[in-house]
């Protein structure tokens, strides 16, 4: 995974609450054995009609959104089924970071397997977003180092993380690398448990 420290980005504003998996990549996309290739069905079903043309006025149909890293949401985002595809095809399509109120479990344990930054902010400081980026793009600055979310227009947010998460992120670990970190102590480990 590509660590994460300090991303600056124009971030999409989706306000839409309980955003469920299977409208972040749906069914009948599932068919590959592949973690890539997803990006380009993220949100399909938003993005495109039953003609496959473009649904213009969906926020990441929009140009001046083109390029965004960071996903700004309302509640209970990644809701629904347990499919890691969900984060898979939010890296794949770009974004590093995804900011809301709040998240389901499963999805919010998979971002960080999966090198995606979730924080959650108040339901306040998101709708603040949310409602500055719906009336013209905006950068932002998300600093996994200091936990701070800082805007274009003055206004600097914190959040909490989980210190482990934090490290695996900074480092850009999954679980596998983080077991390699004591791959001499479970060598020794193996020796001695074979010398009985």
């Amino acid at each position: 995974m590509e660590p994460i420290n300090i991303v600056n980005s124009i971030y999409a504003p989706l306000d839409r609450k309980n955003v469920d998996t299977d409208q972040i990549i749906s069914k009948e996309f599932l068919k590959r054995i592949e973690r890539t290739g997803f990006g380009q069905f993220v949100f399909y079903h938003w993005r495109f009609d039953k003609d496959g043309k473009q649904v213009e006025d969906f926020v990441l149909n929009k140009p001046e959104y083109n390029g965004a890293e960071i996903l700004v949401a309302q509640d209970n985002f990644g809701c629904g089924s347990s499919r890691e595809h969900a984060p898979w095809a939010i890296l794949d399509y770009g974004f590093r970071v995804v900011i809301a109120p709040s998240f389901a479990d499963i999805f919010h344990n998979n971002c960080f397997k999966n090198g995606i930054l979730p924080i959650k902010l108040t339901e306040a400081e998101c709708n603040e977003l949310l409602e500055k980026g719906m009336a013209n793009a905006q950068a932002i600055e998300v600093n996994l180092e200091q936990q701070t979310v800082t805007t274009g227009y003055g206004k600097t947010y914190a959040f909490t993380i989980d210190p482990y998460y934090k490290q695996m992120l900074l480092n850009g670990w999954d679980e596998i690398s983080l077991t390699f970190q004591y791959e001499e102590q479970i060598a020794e480990f193996e020796k001695k448990r074979i010398a009985y």
